[in-house]
């Protein structure tokens, strides 16, 4: 008898329905074919034991499961479950197979016939609405994450029983209901850190309110124990909280990855990844033989922070350039090009040297002549081409770390970025794929950072005091930009540039001796 399941493979961030086709005829040996990899061949191994240990029978028959379409190589364990029912079905053990139609079934099995958590299930769950199916049977754990799709019953399984008592009397599963709107608005501004908690460092705080308010790019140079990581670490309470859509594309991706906080159905703050400078370049960027997004598609709508900077390798370094200006990354394979979706803030730490006390006011560098130079040269200027902000962050004294004034709180900072990002909603609205002051084209540069005689004068002298190099020019205007967008003006004033130009510390010629 020849029967039909249904389960759904991912692949980047999308799922494809896979039709799971289970014959059991006259004759011997098991065998299953359109392209398994070694986890599915596997899978009539556990599939038999949960079978047998739950009291029903497995045929003793030829039994051929085929996975179509056929010429797609399908990965991973979640096919358990679908099979196993498929088995059950073909073998005339399960009432009303023809139900089985109905819906998309995914989980893997334990050899008692408990099932374990899948990756990937929101996906799924959005390509069987997209496919029209009627329902969608996944592992409880993954239940709740499923549930955000409306318009698909989703049932959350822990056993192969319940499968089979659901296929018995529908009445024996109740559906998942997730309040989608609930579940996003829930802990939307609950942090256990603030910017209120940092001692001192003003000028880092307003560093940092400029590249939230557009979008850019920074590096924080400074010696240890200064708090470049604590001010980096505090950067997402400020940011803009997510919107619906961004909070949906995130959590798809950290789904695929198996990332997805326990017990989370939704990710409803921007995401911080500080990946260790030890990490290859396809952990970085995302790849492997079955791709899997990488920690900047994993910082997707947040922030990448990279600290220790020039401790990373070169190679890794330089994979994200690509990305960066693009803001997502394509995984190309023989048969297949995937697209990871990377659209991320990066911040950046860095020691001035390698004994981290250059320009130190207090401690003397004791690095050999050319050394830092030397150290410096480790990070590429490509790379610093596409960082808007260079930040020196200097030590607190100890009178401002003794201070019991408390600074100002996160929630008062993110209002008025987010008013600097609804300025630059309007301003860009009727150019398709810029929504921030970081990502403008020279052209736009142009049109948008007027700065006229004075403004002109300004950035004359500051460029041939300062020694500025000339890719610093459009970096300056930018972060202008924004600085404008916060003061709520409409022109960029004077002040606005002079500001600006204190963030260029990497391209003053000489500044590292």
């Amino acid at each position: 008898m020849l029967v039909k399941t249904f389960g759904s493979a991912v692949y980047g961030v999308e799922a494809i329905n896979i039709t799971i086709e289970v014959n059991v005829s006259m004759g011997q040996k098991y065998t299953i074919v359109g392209l398994p990899d070694n986890a599915i061949r596997e899978s009539l191994e556990r599939t038999e034991s949960a079978i047998k240990t739950n009291n029903y029978y497995m045929p003793r028959t030829k039994l051929v499961v085929n996975l179509a379409p056929a010429d797609i190589r399908k990965t991973g364990s979640a096919f358990d479950l679908p099979i196993a029912i498929g088995i059950l079905g073909a073998s005339e053990q399960l009432a009303e197979p023809e139900r089985l139609k109905d819906y998309v079934i995914m989980g893997e099995l334990s050899l008692d016939g408990t099932v374990q958590s899948i990756k990937g299930a929101l996906p799924i769950a959005i390509q069987a609405r997209k496919e029209g199916f009627k329902g969608l049977i996944v592992p409880l754990a993954n239940a709740r994450e499923a549930g955000m799709v409306s318009n698909l019953e989703v049932y959350g399984v822990g056993h192969l029983h319940e499968v089979v008592g659901f296929f018995k009397d529908a009445d024996s599963l109740q559906p998942v209901i997730v309040n989608t709107r609930e579940e996003f608005f829930s802990d939307q501004y609950s942090f256990d850190i603030d910017f209120s908690e940092v001692k001192g460092q003003e000028n880092i705080k307003r560093a940092m309110e400029i590249a939230a308010a557009g979008g850019h790019n920074a590096i924080l140079i400074g010696p240890p124990g200064a708090g470049k990581t604590m001010l980096a670490k505090r950067l997402p309470t400020i940011l803009p909280p997510l919107s619906l859509q961004e909070a949906l594309e995130t959590t798809k991706i950290h789904s695929v990855a198996g990332k997805l906080p326990e017990h989370s159905a939704l990710i409803n703050k921007r995401p911080f990844r500080s990946p260790h400078h030890t990490i290859s370049d396809v952990a970085l960027v995302g790849g492997g033989s079955t791709p899997q997004p990488g920690e900047i598609s994993l910082a997707h709508n947040g922030v990448l922070f990279l600290d220790e900077l020039p401790e990373f390798k070169r190679t890794v370094l330089e994979v994200m350039r690509q990305p960066m200006e693009e803001r997502r990354v394509t995984i190309s394979r023989a048969k297949m090009a995937l697209d990871f979706p990377a659209n991320f803030m990066l911040i950046a730490s860095m020691n001035p040297c390698a004994c981290g006390y250059y320009n130190h006011p207090d401690k003397a560098c004791t690095c050999p002549p050319g050394a830092v130079q030397k150290y410096l040269n480790k990070v590429s200027g490509p790379l610093l081409d596409r960082i808007d902000l260079h930040v020196e962050v200097t030590p607190v004294a100890f009178s401002e770390l003794s201070s019991q004034q408390k600074g100002e709180e996160s929630s008062v900072i993110r209002e008025r970025v987010i008013m600097a990002i609804e300025i630059q909603a309007e301003r860009y609205k009727e150019h398709a794929g810029i929504y921030a002051n970081a990502q403008m084209s020279s052209k736009q540069l142009r049109e948008i950072c007027l700065i006229g005689s004075i403004g002109e004068n300004l950035l004359k002298k500051a460029m041939e005091k300062l020694n500025l190099s000339a890719r610093a020019y459009d970096r300056i205007l930018k972060v202008s930009r924004t600085i404008a967008d916060l003061a709520g003006s409409e022109d960029i004033k004077p002040e606005h540039l002079a500001e600006a130009i204190q963030f260029r510390s990497l391209d003053r010629e000489g500044w590292a001796g």
